[in-house]
């Protein structure tokens, strides 16, 4: 059985952190280690940053970002386009095209894609209240932004399936993004020819 290091408040700490995506056991070991070094100036900062977010952060009832107020802000905003629709698998696909300063169009977070392996179906993500935003009457365009992987492909034709008959255009960003490629991942430059290069499906 391995020695313990450490006393049991620090190792429950790298285990939590291990849990984040990026980070395996032994980078949280270093991220625990730097956190507790300088209790004062991060690992207090960041508890009472994680409380806070903890206690305010909800989920926009209209688009899935995540947000202190709800709707969101960016479904509050007035100058936004709202004849356009864009729809992304997760909050950091939307958090990645914001950065990008690409779309002025109002968003929809699915929540993942479709993955009848992995037990997730159309019931699973956010897929009826899309549609019943699509149909509202203001909508004119549907942009699929859906990661380029399998799973990506197979809900954006889902979707285009069920979108058939609305009275919007639907389009998906260019295959500039590359195959397997996740959002999150790419530049600006990249995000921004692929957003204007959109065609319809």
């Amino acid at each position: 059985m391995a020695r313990v290091a450490a006393g049991p408040e620090i190792e429950r700490l790298i285990q939590l952190l291990a849990r984040l995506p990026g980070l395996g056991p032994r980078s949280a070991r270093r991220a625990a280690l730097a956190l507790v070094k300088k209790k004062e100036q991060l690992l207090g900062p960041l508890a009472a940053a994680l409380a806070e977010t903890r206690d305010t952060i909800l989920t926009c009832e209209v688009c899935g970002n995540i947000d202190t107020a709800s709707p969101c802000t960016l479904c509050r905003d007035p100058a936004r386009d709202r004849s356009m629709i864009c729809v992304v698998e997760e909050v950091g696909d939307l958090w990645a095209l914001e950065r990008a300063g690409v779309i002025n169009g109002l968003y929809h977070v699915l929540g993942g894609t479709l993955s009848p392996l992995d037990g997730v179906g159309p019931d699973d993500l956010s897929i009826a209240k899309l549609i019943e935003r699509a149909r509202g009457g203001q909508v004119t365009e549907v942009l699929l932004a859906l990661n380029a992987t399998v799973e990506g492909q197979s809900t954006a034709h889902y979707l285009m399936d069920r979108l058939a008959g609305s009275n919007v255009t639907v389009s998906r960003l260019a295959y500039g993004v590359p195959i397997g490629g996740e959002l999150d991942y790419l530049d600006e430059g990249t995000l921004a020819a692929a957003v204007k290069a959109r065609k319809a499906m």
